[in-house]
């Protein structure tokens, strides 16, 4: 901290950034005046890109950012303890070799509960109703009756039970479908039915009706839904993915879209994005492509992560424990 005692946060903004993930004057200060206590302790700067990256980062104790240049941040940065990634996925950041030692590092998990759960809900009941094949046959001027059942009972398997996939649960436990769920710990969940590791993974899609894919990408889950898997799960199963594209085999999906062993899938996250206007995904059918918005709320997204900050802030403060922690080790 500064000879003054006060703690200096640098609050990067990236000029190609969508506006609902930026830091604006009157965000900030609207922020600061919900948390008097902090606001009394810490000066902000409010930067674009790098424009004043270097020279402030000299003197900063914190770092509010999605990205940022990692190449020697020890020497850049001497007084840095701690960085805030304003999004739940640090992949982008990974391998974390050049995070100094003793610098926390947290991530905006949790932030998009309300909104996402509204997203959770909408993508069961669309492939419960035959939506992505209801829109593949309007796109080819094609009359094609979908009968289906009610979604009351049927079972989803969730791929990740964090702040994400918690959500899910919650939600498709409101729509009356049994859970199951996969985490890396294995540990029960209340209202999961059932919890399998990572090894257990074909017990659990071969149990769903829908496989809900929340996980983050990792060394250990790129990849891990592919041709094996999709040969696992209930003919005619549907899928959602909204952590990592990554964790997808893509050609894996298509076929099994295309031979029908999916019904249905839709997706919220891409690689790359955004998804160029020729690749093939746009035109695969009984596909439903939505462009990473599952979880951002329009005017209320920063204001929850600056809540997150400045209560972490005060966290760090007092020397307590600070929320969402990433675990280096881990990727998460």
């Amino acid at each position: 901290m500064a000879g003054d005692g006060r703690f200096r946060l640098h609050i990067k903004n990236n000029r190609a950034g969508e506006e609902v993930f930026r830091v604006t004057p009157d965000r900030l200060e609207a922020a600061l005046r919900r948390h008097p206590e902090v606001a009394r302790q810490v000066d902000c700067l409010v930067d674009w890109d790098l424009d004043e990256f270097d020279a402030s980062m000299r003197t900063a104790d914190g770092l509010l950012t999605w990205d940022l240049p990692t190449e020697d941040l020890r020497l850049r940065a001497p007084r840095l303890r701690w960085i805030h990634v304003i999004g739940a996925g640090v992949d982008h950041l990974a391998p974390f070799d050049w995070l100094p030692p003793g610098v926390a590092l947290t991530n905006n998990s949790g932030v998009h509960a309300d909104k996402f759960a509204d997203y959770a809900a909408m993508a069961l009941l669309m492939l419960n109703a035959g939506m992505p094949r209801l829109a593949s046959a309007q796109a080819r001027a094609l009359w094609r009756a979908e009968f289906t059942t009610p979604i009351a009972g049927k079972t989803v398997a969730v791929i990740g039970l964090g702040a994400m996939g918690r959500v899910v649960v919650r939600v498709a436990r409101r729509l009356g479908l049994r859970v199951v769920g996969v985490r890396r710990s294995g540990r029960p969940m209340r209202q999961v039915s059932q919890v399998y590791r990572p090894a257990q993974l074909a017990d659990a899609l071969g149990a769903a009706d829908f496989v809900f894919l929340a996980a983050p990408l990792t060394a250990a889950t790129r990849g891990m839904i592919g041709a094996a898997e999709f040969a696992a799960m209930r003919r005619g199963a549907g899928l959602v993915n909204v952590g990592r594209a990554p964790v997808v085999d893509v050609a894996a999906l298509v076929a099994a879209l295309e031979s029908g062993q999916l019904s249905g899938a839709m997706l919220d996250v891409h690689d790359p994005e955004p998804l160029p206007p020729d690749d093939p995904l746009w035109r695969v059918a009984n596909l439903t492509i939505t462009p990473h918005v599952s979880s951002d709320a329009v005017g209320d997204y920063m204001p929850r992560t600056l809540d997150l900050v400045f209560d972490n802030l005060g966290r760090l403060l007092r020397g307590r424990k600070l929320r969402n922690r990433v675990r280096p080790r881990l990727g998460y």
